[in-house]
């Protein structure tokens, strides 16, 4: 991640607060490389013992993942007076987890996912780095220029 400009409020979080961080959120996003394009889906995730897992079943991001491909993972959060938020970035390698032993200890910790259907791989991303931040959230009055009167409000989906 960058570092952030002098005088800012965001705050370069160390590996070790990153996982903490990672801990208190079961939702987060896996981006891979699908076809030559980037692709990013939602999965429910855990922490396990420096790596991150969730479950899948057969379909793209199954075939995707598989092979020992790169991947992202990242994940957000705030604290609970929506006052300061954080983000999470892991790199890393996707692994399928087909280890019994493995598969049985992280049974425990693994989150049920949201979406009906089968989903029976589990999947490890193995970091290769992890990075992130966190950072006071401003009131949008700090971000968002104020209106003039007489002057229509601009629309920030078509840049007018």
């Amino acid at each position: 991640m960058d570092t952030p400009a002098p005088g800012s409020e965001t705050v370069s979080l160390t590996v070790h607060d990153c996982w903490k961080h990672l801990e208190t959120s079961s939702v987060g996003r896996v981006a891979l490389v699908i076809g030559g394009d980037p692709e990013i889906f939602p999965v429910n995730y855990a922490p396990d013992f420096g790596t991150v897992i969730f479950r899948t079943g057969p379909g793209t991001k199954l075939s995707a993942l598989k092979g020992g491909k790169s991947v992202a993972f990242e994940a957000d959060g705030f604290n609970t007076y929506g006052t300061i938020a954080w983000s999470v970035v892991v790199k890393g390698t996707a692994e399928l987890v087909e280890n019994t032993a493995e598969l049985q200890e992280a049974a425990a910790t693994s989150p049920s996912p949201w979406q009906a259907g089968v989903k029976d791989q589990l999947i490890r991303i193995v970091p290769r780095e992890v990075s992130g931040r966190r950072f006071v959230i401003s009131a949008p009055a700090q971000w968002w220029p104020p209106l003039e009167p007489g002057v229509a409000p601009r629309d920030p989906g078509n840049g007018t």
